[in-house]
């Protein structure tokens, strides 16, 4: 494989990826039904959608009823080329993502104290794990496939890589300073990050701790917002976009947390208000916010990794105005993830948890910018909403509006570096009043579990962009088959397996809980190529 082409826009290009022996476009898989048609660069299915809608009924009863809606999918299966530039490329997670998908690339192996390791996809739900396609027609066998082979995705080998810092350092310096990776591997890729400096950044300060102003050398000029930056930010993006010679570009913030925005009636309610604010250089329009009004208005999918209000109700109604792409919030990596499928078994096995204390202490940057009480607010929320759904389900166990008491800590020690550490006790009250206790102690190295994340959002951000819909004429009532094809929402809730505190179109349910986010993705995949979801009900091996 011939190496990767550097380009003078201070980003690396996609590469060949070896496992890639056959066309990126072909299907591994044919569905055979009527409902499934598949030509050069399209799979066309119809899809029957069952639902159970419940009424009031008299004397208090309920009345269930069954309901069933049609829908016809189109999916285009040429696989664009693409780019990520990322907001913060020259932080722990921006450097590791660059460094990881350069090492899986070159296929490289590097030394450790544990003997050789080899780059790999761990971590990533597109790459590392797989999903049941159906039961082997001979053995009756599960017969489990590659998540990436579900539908044609993008390859991550493949992917540009760009984007912005407040720090000017190249991402070899960079990448020494967020102390992640094994010096054997540092060593293997330096010369090519060396090569790679991130376009200047906006940095507002109030938005961020004080303690973070030591690294802002790399700056577009201002300090509030400005109509001039979303114009920056837009040239950057074609640019970058040009320069690679992309198809599509998404733009992800990966970059440190802020404070949250007051939303303010007049400011940052409507897409026109928000503009104007923007225009105006209003003190309450973030960082973020610029950046992801400058990805809608640029036709580029924007994905929040941190835990502050990125999308205010105006870039809401600015994306949907725009029929453009957002997602959010915050990384969903170690113990918040663990947090969710614990709180979901725990109340599922008719278990009444009564209080969560979660602790951390981490050392990196980020660690060091939500040691500001501000910035820790918006970390707090989001890891503190988690369980709000899976107790709302269970009336049983909880009466209106009781919750658990939960508290979350996040303390800043600089010596354990990027090795975070979380602890956790869960107390809850089982048979007859009894009690039971939890206690749980995670160690995961921070920037290594969210790198994957960052990709599958891309991957991910990226599909649903060739994905579209319409109600099948049986649903819509037009029977002249005249219904238009649309995309999915603008807000894209399909993402929240891989955020802590998911963003969803407004006046719909947030779904915290892992199985059912994780259930939700992969139905949704199946039913584009026409297939029903997995029921696990596995009546073949339990009626005869």
């Amino acid at each position: 494989m011939a190496p990767h082409a550097e380009t003078d826009a201070g980003s690396v290009n996609g590469g060949g990826h070896p496992a890639n022996g056959t066309s990126a476009t072909r299907p591994k898989f044919t569905v055979n039904s009527p409902n499934v048609v598949y030509s050069d660069n399209e799979i066309r299915s119809k899809y029957t959608y069952r639902t159970t809608e419940v009424s009031e009924g008299e004397n208090g009863s309920r009345v269930v009823t069954p309901k069933e809606t049609v829908y016809d999918f189109k999916l285009d299966t040429k696989v664009p080329k693409i780019g990520m530039m990322l907001v913060g490329w020259g932080g722990n997670n921006g450097t590791t993502v660059t460094a990881g998908i350069l090492a899986n690339r070159r296929g490289l192996v590097w030394e450790t104290r544990n003997g050789k390791q080899a780059a790999n996809y761990y971590g990533s739900v597109v790459m590392g794990s797989t999903l049941k396609l159906g039961t082997d027609s001979k053995t009756r066998e599960d017969v489990n496939i590659p998540f990436h082979d579900v539908l044609p995705m993008v390859h991550p080998n493949d992917i540009a890589i760009g984007g912005w810092d407040i720090s000017g350092l190249n991402l070899a310096d960079a990448m020494d300073r967020a102390k992640v990776l094994e010096p054997t591997l540092k060593s293997l890729v330096r010369k090519e990050l060396a090569a790679l400096t991130p376009l200047p950044s906006i940095y507002y300060p109030d938005f961020i701790a004080a303690n973070q102003e030591g690294r802002a050398d790399n700056l577009i000029p201002g300090s509030k917002a400005s109509t001039a930056h979303v114009e920056q930010i837009r040239k950057d993006i074609r640019d970058f976009k040009a320069a690679n010679n992309l198809d599509k570009v998404i733009v992800q913030w990966t970059a440190n947390t802020e404070r949250f925005a007051d939303v303010i009636a007049g400011v940052n309610d409507t897409a026109e208000n928000l503009l104007k604010a923007i225009e105006a250089g209003h003190e309450e329009v973030s960082p973020s916010t610029v950046f992801a009004v400058a990805s809608i208005l640029e036709g580029a999918p924007f994905i929040n990794g941190s835990p502050q209000n990125t999308f205010v109700p105006g870039c809401i109604d600015l994306a949907e105005k725009h029929g453009a792409f957002i997602g959010g919030d915050d990384f969903k990596s170690g113990q918040t993830k663990m947090k969710s499928a614990l709180v979901d078994f725990m109340i599922n096995a008719g278990i009444k948890l009564t209080s969560i204390a979660s602790y951390n202490h981490l050392g990196n940057n980020d660690g060091m910018n939500l040691s500001s009480h501000r910035q820790f607010r918006s970390k707090e929320i989001s890891k503190s909403n988690v369980v709000d759904d899976m107790v709302a389900a269970n009336t049983v166990l909880y009466a209106k509006d009781e919750h658990p008491d939960h508290v979350v800590v996040i303390k800043y020690i600089p010596a354990v570096g990027d090795s975070k550490r979380a602890m956790d006790e869960y107390s809850a009250e089982i048979f007859l009043g009894g009690h039971q206790t939890i206690s749980m102690s995670n160690v995961c190295e921070d920037s290594l579990l969210a790198s994957p994340l960052i990709i599958d959002l891309v991957v991910i951000a990226e599909l649903m962009t060739r994905i579209q819909w319409k109600l099948h004429s049986s649903s819509s009532g037009e029977g002249d088959g005249t219904a238009k094809y649309k995309s999915f929402h603008s807000v894209l809730s399909v993402l929240s397996y891989m955020l802590k505190a998911p963003l969803t179109p407004p006046g719909t349910p947030v779904v915290n809980a892992l199985a059912k986010q994780r259930a939700a993705l992969a139905n949704i995949f199946r039913a584009v190529v026409g297939l029903e979801p997995e029921s696990d009900m596995t009546l073949e091996h339990k009626l005869f």
